[in-house]
């Protein structure tokens, strides 16, 4: 058994979350706290969850999304600017982006973390956010807030990753190393996408999404797309009083050796054996 998840950050902003009600831009000694908890997550030496080797379970660090709670309180209102462009917030814009590939179009807030050998196409990463080394945020995709994105992972055009702060028990998405993400798939309410899956175009996955093996007919842990799989979002159906109708699911088309590179010829040549376009 692993020993219990302490945060690196302090203790003071416990303190600070209990007379939150109290904290205003006025409170200089709160707000450098805040900040340089925040400056934590943005440099990466601090992040919101993370998968506990030991456990296999997300790990949340409460007190980081409190301090991000925090920085709604105690930041005031300010300009910030990027070319022509003028922004109008409490969260100003990433400063640092060492070793990131950033095409023009893509915004990134303070807090959020991008490591070195990622890219980022036209598209948004909020606070809190985590994209790991070697992804790419493709064009209008959206990492949410707290957002949890591992290391060599492809999110695809306008692919969504649902953001939560509150509760600050709350787990966020979780998209864990060597994984694809369609486009236009939407992972939100703390879904977890495990290492190496693939998702087909169009998935839609939420914690309470019901998840099939397509072979078996064996019904999967909810709300998670299993290590080394091709899913595609599909339907079941379900009575009503006013009649049937089609519920959404996520179904498990084919399981991969582990460790199997992606290969998005490969994964078109599994999608079209079954009929569904990529």
């Amino acid at each position: 058994m692993s020993a219990p998840f302490v945060s690196s950050l302090p203790t003071e902003i416990d303190e600070l979350w209990e007379r939150r009600a109290d904290l205003n831009p006025n409170d200089a000694d709160a707000r450098s706290l805040v900040v340089a908890a925040v400056d934590e997550l943005d440099a990466g030496k601090a992040r919101v969850a993370f998968v506990d080797p030991a456990t296999d379970q997300v790990v949340v660090d409460e007190r980081a999304k409190r301090a991000i709670l925090l920085s709604f309180k105690v930041l005031a209102m300010s300009e910030s600017s990027s070319g022509d462009f003028r922004y109008h917030d409490r969260i100003p814009l990433k400063t640092t982006l060492d070793g990131v590939r950033v095409v023009p179009g893509a915004v990134l807030r303070w807090g959020a973390y991008i490591a070195p050998g990622a890219v980022l196409m036209p598209s948004f990463v909020n606070i809190g956010g985590y994209v790991d080394e070697g992804s790419m945020v493709d064009t209008w995709a959206t990492v949410g807030s707290c957002a949890q994105v591992g290391k060599r992972v492809h999110l695809s055009g306008g692919v969504g990753l649902g953001g939560v702060l509150e509760p600050p028990s709350a787990k966020p998405v979780v998209i864990e190393d060597d994984a694809f993400i369609g486009s236009r798939c939407m992972v939100v309410e703390g879904a977890r996408v495990r290492r190496g899956a693939k998702l087909g175009a169009g998935a839609i996955l939420t914690a309470s999404t019901r998840v099939f093996d397509a072979e078996s007919g064996e019904e999967l842990p909810r709300g998670e797309a299993p290590a080394w799989s091709v899913c595609v979002g599909s339907t079941r159906v379900k009575s009503f009083p006013g009649g049937d109708f089609g519920m959404p699911c996520l179904l498990v088309l084919r399981r991969l050796t582990e460790g199997e590179t992606h290969d998005k010829l490969a994964l078109n040549d599994v999608l079209r054996d079954h009929g569904v376009a990529e």
